[in-house]
């Protein structure tokens, strides 16, 4: 099997439903699996953030272990002021080793983000969430305009990932026909890109 890491922080619930389309689109394509996986949040003091802790719910949090198996990678984080959210740079941050040894050097990554607004700076977290995985040396994918979703939305999504405009009163986040359309599309393309690399046909 294929096995794509969707690993993602979610504070109140969207970026963890975009995660769940991801995953939908992933394990469209034959052959791949998804797995999901969240990180701890971080404190004042990050050292007291119990490393192995499990959520209350959800998905374990992510190892290293498990961004070594990947075969491809999706990496999601909700805004904050235009980046990614500071637990998901923390666990970023640890992955030396990793680049140390090339450990994800020509897996294929893609990335997504959801903000309380339109202009909340979606396009600058999803290039922000980028530079790590270029200097790992992975294969970004994005979405392009051959997606009709694309041309369409009139909430989140674009051609650098799969976005969601939570809005600031909404208690439960509810994602746009268009923004499910493109979390799934990006997932698969993702597999699609990891499963045609293990086979050696790089098209």
């Amino acid at each position: 099997m294929t096995e794509i890491l969707v690993l993602y922080y979610s504070l109140h619930g969207a970026t963890a439903a975009l995660a769940r389309q991801i995953a939908r689109g992933i394990e469209s394509v034959p052959g791949a699996q998804a797995t999901l996986r969240t990180v701890p949040p971080v404190r004042s003091v990050a050292d007291n953030t119990p490393a192995r802790a499990l959520p209350e719910s959800g998905p374990p949090y992510a190892t290293l272990a498990d961004l070594q198996r990947c075969h491809g990678l999706l990496l999601g984080s909700p805004t904050r002021f235009g980046h990614m959210a500071a637990p998901l740079k923390y666990f970023l941050d640890g992955t030396s080793s990793l680049w140390l040894n090339g450990v994800l050097a020509g897996k294929p990554a893609g990335v997504f983000s959801s903000s309380g607004s339109m202009h909340g700076g979606q396009e600058s977290t999803l290039l922000s969430m980028m530079l790590p995985l270029l200097h790992h040396g992975m294969l970004i994918v994005g979405l392009p305009f051959t997606e009709a979703a694309v041309n369409d939305t009139r909430s989140g999504g674009g051609p650098y990932g799969a976005t969601h405009v939570a809005g600031m009163t909404t208690a439960t986040p509810e994602l746009s026909s268009d923004e499910q359309s493109l979390a799934r599309a990006l997932g698969a393309r993702v597999a699609q890109m990891a499963t045609r690399l293990q086979k050696g046909d790089a098209r």
